[in-house]
């Protein structure tokens, strides 16, 4: 289980975000994205997820790139984006269910889930009434259910507190000791141990030369 990136660049409509990317994680491996707004973080986790394609270089999962077998590829990862995709009239533990019944993972005891993000006391509790913190820890509890080895999550820090942002960190380390990948963008410190980071205002797009006309 691997997951490479070699000379990646990606662009975002017409303009270039990144390019000559590069890096390898293997089991219990943890990459940080870090860089100013607008700098391809977002873009990147897309694109790990399958959801497009760089404008250069190679993405490879276990030596083979996504695009050769990508429906396959899509059951070893799990994705969490800006959105929570809650359903307001469900309650946190039938939306924890509902998440356990779509990965084909009935859940015989939510408990578990819900004390590793501290919502137990939530459990009967309808979404639309959760706090935007809490709305966020629900989100991420369907990582649990789901049993993925990739992780790709997308500023999954954003409205935490920090007793919030430890249990996050301790999910995720959580995950790296049982073999996991973890690959997320974050504008706050996570206390991840020998976690890797890399800032994309580091890799610039490749600019065109532009020659003059006579």
């Amino acid at each position: 289980m691997r997951l490479t990136a070699e000379g990646l660049a990606a662009a975002r409509g017409e303009r270039a975000l990144f390019s000559g990317l590069g890096f390898a994680l293997g089991p219990g491996d943890a990459l940080v994205l870090t860089g100013p707004n607008g700098s391809g973080k977002s873009s990147l986790l897309r694109l790990v997820a399958g959801f497009g394609r760089p404008t250069g270089g190679t993405l490879r999962w276990d030596g083979k790139a996504l695009t050769e077998d990508l429906e396959s590829y899509r059951t070893q990862l799990h994705y969490v984006g800006h959105q929570e995709a809650l359903k307001p009239a469900l309650s946190v533990v039938e939306m924890l269910r509902f998440w356990a019944d779509l990965a084909e993972r009935p859940l015989q005891d939510p408990a578990g889930p819900l004390s590793a993000l501290g919502l137990v006391h939530k459990a009967s509790t309808p979404c639309r009434f959760l706090s935007s913190g809490q709305r966020r820890r629900l989100a991420l509890a369907r990582l649990t259910v789901w049993q993925a080895p990739l992780w790709l999550l997308d500023e999954p820090t954003v409205g935490l507190d920090d007793e919030a942002l430890g249990l996050i960190a301790g999910l995720i380390e959580r995950h790296r000791a049982g073999g996991g990948i973890v690959l997320l963008s974050t504008h706050q410190p996570l206390p991840l141990q020998d976690a890797r980071s890399i800032s994309l205002a580091d890799f610039p797009p490749v600019r065109p030369l532009v020659t003059a006309a006579w």
